[in-house]
């Protein structure tokens, strides 16, 4: 029987108080009938638990005692009670863990602060994953934890964007990062230190082979590091565009922050009609013309030319394909186009 159920058992009651046989079990996921023997082996053990008879009784420890097995002070229990958040911990593989931490955590509180702490639990929920798609699985993101806290070689099978998508590896593995849900994994290779997404490792064979991270590496360094470099590294060029209030209103929801920042800090109007004119960071032509298509007539491409180009091809390309599955033929086109209104005409 392990003893670390017994430690579990202890702490149980000492942070819930009265418990019966069955709460035990139900809590520690075992029959009714182990958890009579794990209380009776806490007593043997000289823990004064006792038992209360009757309906509403149960077990529990005698007034005064606390156990200090847990080894942390109350600032440090309230400090880190937050910590334990249940999605990323079912990632790492660490669920059950998290819960005896938990249960050592409160443990470790006086009644007043314990019940404080359980009630700011009850209203607080993390959700790290974004809107609108689902949750990546990462099958071998334990074993890159372990990597990691052993400091073990792991060889990876990798898809990347480019060409070969396909690509063997031996990774050192740094440390892990969890940005808006989607995992990723700082490792070391022949080449220097570089950053993989976790969901695109296709394979992932634990080596023999042990490394030793560089004693100056800091990982939170590191990350806002490679987050500058990528920004920089993002926008290749700029466009100039004409928003209308509408289009302006919509940004937030389907553009990049950077984007939103750059119209803000250069839109002049353009007319009386609320109309502004923007310059705006851009990724590529092919890009960039999907990202503003998403806002329909609410933006005009002035510059460059080949962006211009490419949005009035797409448009012309849509119109079209509807023109020509739609009764009435092309005059549809111009139909929605005037039911709009004037704040979204693509003239303006």
């Amino acid at each position: 029987m392990p003893a670390s159920r017994l430690l579990s058992v202890l702490l149980l009651l000492q942070s819930r108080g009265r418990m019966s046989a069955r709460q035990i079990a139900d809590e520690l996921n075992v029959s009714v009938r182990t958890a009579y023997r794990d209380v009776v082996r806490l007593q043997s053990a000289g823990v004064p638990v006792y038992a209360e008879p009757g309906r509403g009784g149960g077990y529990q420890l005698l007034d005064g005692y606390r156990t200090r097995l847990t080894g942390m002070s109350e600032g440090e229990a309230r400090a880190l009670f937050f910590a334990g958040l249940p999605g990323p911990a079912a990632d790492l593989g660490l669920t059950t863990e998290m819960s005896a931490v938990r249960l050592k955590l409160l443990a470790a509180l006086p009644t007043g602060l314990r019940e404080e702490a359980e009630r700011a639990a009850a209203v607080f929920h993390l959700d790290a994953p974004g809107w609108y798609r689902e949750p990546e699985r990462t099958p071998h993101l334990p074993v890159f934890v372990d990597a990691v806290l052993t400091r073990r070689a792991v060889d990876v099978r990798y898809r990347r964007w480019r060409a070969p998508q396909e690509v063997n590896r031996r990774l050192h593995p740094y440390g892990l990062v969890l940005k808006s849900g989607t995992w990723y994994l700082v490792a070391a290779t022949g080449k220097g230190t570089a950053t993989y997404r976790v969901a695109q490792v296709l394979d992932a064979v634990p080596g023999d082979e042990r490394f030793d991270r560089p004693q100056d590496f800091d990982l939170g360094a590191h990350w806002a590091a490679y987050l500058d470099d990528f920004r920089a590294r993002r926008y290749t060029g700029t466009a100039t565009v004409r928003l209308s209030p509408r289009g302006r209103r919509r940004l937030p929801d389907n553009v990049p922050p950077e984007v939103v920042r750059a119209v803000d800090s250069t839109a002049t109007a353009v007319g009386d009609d609320g109309w502004v004119e923007a310059v705006i960071p851009i990724e590529g032509i092919e890009h960039a013309c999907g990202e503003l298509l998403r806002l329909g007539a609410d933006v005009e491409v002035v510059a460059p030319a080949e962006l211009r180009r490419a949005v009035a091809t797409t448009v012309g390309m849509l119109a079209r394909t509807y023109a020509d599955r739609a009764p009435g033929g092309a005059q549809v086109v111009g139909d929605a186009w005037s039911g709009l209104g004037n704040d979204a005409a693509p003239g303006r």
